[in-house]
């Protein structure tokens, strides 16, 4: 418990002020171009993380929007009540009503992840084509889509958009916004609440770093630099139309500090 506090103390400060949320989207394009640089000069080791199996690509990043997910719905919804009931902004039922228009944000997110994950499929079959090989008497088939393809054992070649770095490029940004509820937040009084947060608040920023580290395995080790590139754009795109343009107009699901004035959560949030 006293560990726990202290570690969550550390990573609170750490976060204050907003200056890795800042800094990330920055750091999360030069990993791309320098990782695709060592990539291209074939200056990186061979390590098991080369391989698409490894246990951190099986069991995180192909699910990565679920872990995300998983544990920023209880933070959100236990922060954002918490915060609106500690500020005397409203009572408990304005206090739901105010966690619930939240929570709406990790809808738009599935959306975002959704629909985006989608056009990446759309794009590769646009843009493909099979290589399958040929037996002797068979006919020649054209094939539509990379699952065809796949099907009859061939190699599909298309215009591949890293999903890894869109995914892991926003999921990290998502996380960094929702936390920083934690700067408007005070958990004394609660020793129960405090606990949970913390627990929750610990484990976000370890998802995190993974989410970072895996997008540098990504960069250093898989797909075309257009197609790195172009993937941690629309991710970036998606945080920023979010969370700096959308979330500060009256009728969306609003940012993790909603007893800020609005002209004061574009300062704090853009600054």
């Amino acid at each position: 418990m006293e560990r726990l506090d202290r570690c969550g103390r550390w990573l609170r400060a750490a976060l204050a002020g907003g200056r890795v949320r800042r800094r990330l989207p920055a750091a999360l394009l030069a990993i791309a171009l320098l990782g695709s640089a060592l990539k291209d000069s074939d200056l990186v080791p061979d390590t098991p993380l080369r391989n698409k199996r490894n246990p951190l690509n099986v069991y995180f990043v192909k699910v990565a929007w679920g872990w995300t997910l998983w544990l920023l719905l209880p933070f959100m919804a236990l922060t954002t009540y918490e915060l609106g009931r500690s500020k005397l902004l409203y009572g408990r039922p304005r206090s739901a009503l105010l966690a619930l228009r939240r929570l709406s944000a990790l809808a738009v997110g599935t959306a975002v992840w959704l629909g985006c994950t989608q056009l990446f499929v759309y794009i590769e079959n646009l843009t493909g084509e099979c290589s399958v090989p040929a037996k002797p008497g068979d006919t020649p088939r054209l094939y539509a889509t990379k699952w065809e393809c796949h099907q009859d054992s061939g190699v599909w070649n298309g215009f591949d958009i890293s999903g890894h770095c869109f995914l892991l490029s926003y999921c990290a940004l998502l996380i960094l916004e929702e936390v920083a509820v934690l700067e408007g937040l005070a958990m004394d009084h609660s020793p129960k609440l405090r606990l949970v947060v913390n627990v929750l608040f610990v484990s976000l920023c370890f998802l995190t770093v993974i989410w970072v580290f895996m997008f540098l395995c990504t960069a250093l080790y898989f797909h075309d630099f257009s197609q790195k590139l172009l993937g941690v754009l629309i991710g970036l795109s998606g945080w920023y139309g979010t969370y700096r343009f959308w979330y500060l107009k009256p009728f969306s699901p609003g940012l993790p500090l909603p007893n800020i004035p609005l002209s004061s959560k574009k300062y704090s949030y853009s600054r």
